[in-house]
């Protein structure tokens, strides 16, 4: 494997030599000296017997909740990822281990911040936290234990925390996205409606909805979807008294399968953009399968997994005979920035907490291998200026591995491009 090094600022080498120099390892350490979530010993099942060991922890959705069909696949391609850097040698001396500090939280707030308390101790970073609101509520942890975190999630939010290294146009642009593809290509003129969870996930994307809306002036209405497949008859009541053009939806996958199913089954013809999580190729075996071919396409970050990529390649060669599911693409392609700002820490003289916090936030690009272009990895300088506005438009295709292909690769719509990005687009807090 072969990632290029990245480009920092010239003050980075002069922050990070002034925390190694007070001889400390780690964001706090276990009472003997050692670093958090840093040993000198190797990792259990070490590839490389002569490294130490760095624990990543990760908090998903692994059972219960409405994200747990991507949330599977997610950690195993997280999984992979770090096999294929500790088969390459490692990072700075260290083996990378996330399996030891794997927490289920259901798509949980509450639960998310407790799993977090009981690994907080154990590791160097957090490799994975899943969800806006979960992401959220253990934040304020986050910054004071100097850890930073891989969200699964695109809250645009994330572009002004230090703590967190995002991968992918936010939900909110993605959004915006959508819209302009959808004016262009469906010959949309009258009214979108965005339909989405009542957190900061569907609030974010139809922060985007309303923006692009503006933009383009459209009647724009919101519509509030709770939680289960089986919960959905007001939100289609909602959407066919509307009778919008344009209907952007950002739920799960199930939720979503329901509302474009029910709405189709009522003859409404309307066009369905879906925020990236709403997809899960077992769709294509539901009832809602016709209608979502007619009616739904999805924007996303990136690519699907059949895309044609060195990034993608190597994925897919790492996850081995499985299903495909873009819970892989996503696990894989989000764990690009962590590996990018562990090698600069080590480059600049040792891997703590601290100076992955200052590495976190001085990255000028990051390689993806092609699955994003390595600007989008920036997280030096002014989010209105680096963050990173283009999303893909995949279209839903049987043959393909997961059931949807590209129809529009990575793009910024007009709207994302003038938007004026110097706040987050959405917060509940």
């Amino acid at each position: 494997m072969t990632i290029s090094r990245h480009l920092v600022k010239a003050g980075v080498g002069a922050a990070v030599v002034a925390l190694v120099l007070t001889g400390c390892r780690g964001g706090g350490d276990n009472g003997d000296g050692s670093a958090q979530g840093i040993t000198d010993d190797p990792c259990p099942n070490a590839v490389n017997e002569d490294n130490g060991c760095i624990y990543l922890g990760a908090i998903s959705d692994l059972t219960k909740g409405p994200f747990a069909p991507l949330a599977v696949p997610i950690t195993d391609a997280q999984k992979a990822f770090w096999e294929r850097v500790n088969s390459d040698g490692g990072v700075g001396g260290y083996d990378i281990n996330i399996e030891d500090n794997v927490e289920d939280a259901e798509y949980n707030p509450e639960l998310h911040n407790r799993k977090y308390q009981e690994i907080r101790e154990d590791i160097l970073a957090l490799g994975q936290t899943l969800g806006s609101s979960q992401t959220l509520a253990i934040l304020d942890d986050m910054k004071s234990d100097d850890v930073i975190g891989v969200p699964a999630s695109w809250n645009s939010a994330w572009e002004f925390e230090d703590q967190i290294l995002e991968s992918g146009a936010n939900y909110c642009f993605e959004a915006m996205n959508g819209v302009d593809w959808a004016i262009a290509n469906r010959d949309i003129s009258d009214k979108v409606v965005a339909v989405g969870f009542d957190n900061d996930y569907g609030g974010d994307a139809a922060a985007g909805v309303e923006a692009a809306a503006e933009f383009n002036d459209l009647e724009y209405v919101e519509i509030k979807a709770p939680n289960g497949q089986d919960q959905q008859a007001e939100t289609v009541a909602s959407i066919l008294r509307e009778d919008p053009d344009l209907v952007v939806v950002t739920t799960g996958p199930a939720e979503m399968a329901a509302i474009v199913g029910g709405t189709a089954a009522e003859g409404f013809e309307g066009q369905f953009v879906g925020s990236s999580p709403t997809w899960n190729p077992a769709l294509m075996q539901s009832a809602a399968a016709p209608a979502l071919e007619s009616l739904y396409v999805q924007a996303g970050p990136w690519g699907p997994f059949g895309t044609d990529t060195p990034g993608h390649e190597a994925m897919r060669e790492a996850v081995g005979d499985v299903t495909p599911n873009d819970g892989y693409t996503a696990g894989w392609a989000w764990s690009y920035p962590l590996l990018a700002a562990l090698e600069l820490a080590a480059d600049e003289g040792d891997i703590t907490r601290e100076s992955l916090v200052e590495a976190a936030k001085n990255l000028e690009e990051v390689d993806y291998e092609g699955m994003l272009p390595p600007e989008a990895g920036q997280t030096t300088g002014d989010p209105q200026d680096v963050s990173y506005r283009s999303s893909v438009i995949s279209a839903v295709d049987s043959d393909a591995p997961t059931g949807m292909s590209l129809e529009q690769d990575l793009t910024t719509g007009p709207t994302a491009e003038d938007y004026d990005f110097s706040e987050p687009c959405f917060s509940l807090q």
